[in-house]
């Protein structure tokens, strides 16, 4: 085989492994904000189904897993990684989750521009209490999203997977209740 091929074939082989990642997450996300939505419409007694709540909910899923990957490619947190595992997950947590709620000022102020508003009325307008609720409920979000990443690192990625997604495996990857 060629430099050239073997070359495509690697990226292509790479951008299957992103495309998978960025599922993962995002039907994760996608998960606990649906939940979220449906546990907000009825607080707050809205018993008509809104489907945009619901809508809007899934594709902040995907911009926030399309987020966490970009943190990662930039190799967000990764000094923490020799730490124990909960440390670098919380660690990991909650610096994703001050990167979300940077992304979700610059969303904020990029509604109120496009409603042709001032720069200066934008941060006025801004509800930093529920930019930072958002962002607690998307920090305890990250907490189990991220033990079970650096639990994936640690392990390996096909261990991991077939600890969780195959029978039988756990006898194969030398894990047991006796240990």
């Amino acid at each position: 085989m060629s430099a050239e091929n073997s070359k495509k074939v690697g990226m292509k082989q790479k951008a299957t492994h992103e495309l998978e990642e960025f599922a993962g997450i995002s039907l994760y996300l996608a998960f606990f904000f649906c939940s979220i939505a449906a546990y907000s419409a009825l607080l707050l007694n809205q018993f008509h189904v809104s489907y945009f709540n619901y809508g809007a909910a899934l594709i902040n899923a995907l911009v926030v897993a399309k987020i966490i990957l970009i943190g990662e490619y930039a190799h967000l947190g990764k000094r923490h990684e020799t730490k124990p595992l909960f440390q670098s997950a919380t660690y990991k947590a909650f610096l994703f989750g001050l990167l979300v709620f940077g992304f979700h000022i610059i969303e904020e102020v990029i509604k109120v521009l496009w409603h042709g508003e001032k720069l200066t009325t934008a941060f006025h307008t801004i509800r930093l209490d529920e930019l930072l609720a958002r962002t607690l409920i998307v920090f305890c979000t990250f907490i189990p999203l991220f033990a079970f990443r650096e639990l994936g690192r640690v392990m390996g990625e096909e261990k991991f997977r077939d600890l969780f997604f195959r029978t039988g495996a756990v006898v194969e990857t030398g894990v047991s209740d006796k240990d």
